[in-house]
């Protein structure tokens, strides 16, 4: 019989999994500052009036608070030279209540963004952008890393536990998911491959994964043929579509209901990933507060 005509993959549930995340960063925050007196401080600097940013901004100030941790905002003129910003991220650098320092991307053209992303103290580089976690992360040692693609793994350990021998392909080279997220499972002894834009016989590639983690940007780029049954599909990609109605709907790079005919679990778009990754920017916090005052880190909430 037709297995994609007998199963149903299982919804990965990011929404409901980030609030899980979240009460327990809340836990561990409420613990830090009654038994150590230590609050985890979380700044977010703003340069510019872009709609999508000032809305993540709102979200993320807001979640920080929910946690018990103290943000700090710092919303700049459009104009902020770099040399303004530059002396803000020294500030902060030096500040021993700030624990993690996030610059709210893109920015504005005149200021250059590899380095401001360079400035940021490495320790309190709570995107995991800074070069040098991406070359921790890289070699197999303590980083902080970023947010999504540490979303990616908790997600995938939730669901299957020990990821150790399985197939993992990964399929988008972005430094800010399809690397990292490769280095990750690598880290947890999966076999990874990276496909691109340039790989010969994706449909082949994508068909032999355990894991398939999509990044590409393209909507519904792989249709459920392309996947192994039983694999486990985790879908980063959020792309807006115009509808049959004439308004548009978020939709991700794996055609989701086609894929959930033959996966045995998949994220949907939207609730999936996204969720997450504020999730986890306040768990980088957390345990770069740790870290910062050698305090064991948060089981669980780390790469």
């Amino acid at each position: 019989m037709n297995i994609r005509e007998t199963t149903r993959a299982a919804r990965i549930d990011g929404k409901a999994f980030a609030a899980g995340v979240r009460a327990r960063v809340a836990d561990h925050v409420a613990e830090l500052t009654s038994v150590q007196g230590i609050t985890p401080g979380l700044a977010v600097v703003l340069v510019g009036e872009d709609p999508a940013s000032e809305v993540y901004v709102r979200n993320k100030a807001r979640q920080t608070r929910e946690v018990g941790m103290t943000g700090f905002e710092h919303k700049l003129a459009a104009e902020t030279t770099q040399a303004e910003l530059l002396a803000l991220l020294a500030r902060l650098n030096a500040d021993p209540a700030v624990h993690g320092i996030l610059v709210q991307l893109p920015l504005p053209r005149h200021i250059d963004t590899e380095a401001v992303l360079a400035a940021i103290d490495p320790a309190k580089d709570v995107d995991g952008f800074h070069v040098s976690n991406v070359g921790l992360l890289g070699t197999g040692q303590k980083a902080l890393v970023p947010c999504t693609p540490l979303g990616c793994l908790m997600m995938l350990r939730d669901r299957l536990g020990s990821l150790r021998g399985l197939n993992a392909v990964v399929v988008g080279r972005s430094n800010i998911v399809g690397r990292p997220m490769a280095q990750l499972l690598l880290r947890d002894d999966c076999t990874v491959t990276v496909a691109h834009r340039h790989s010969r016989d994706l449909e082949a590639i994508c068909r032999g994964a355990d894991i398939l983690v999509v990044a590409v940007g393209r909507p519904r780029m792989i249709p459920g043929d392309w996947i192994k049954p039983g694999a486990t599909v985790i879908d980063v990609g959020i792309n807006r579509i115009e509808a049959e109605d004439g308004r548009t709907r978020l939709v991700g790079d794996v055609d989701f209901d086609d894929a959930a005919r033959v996966a045995g679990a998949i994220t949907p778009v939207p609730g999936g990933v996204g969720p997450m990754t504020i999730a986890c920017l306040l768990s980088n916090t957390l345990t770069a507060c740790c870290r910062a005052h050698g305090l064991p880190e948060p089981e669980g909430l780390t790469a």
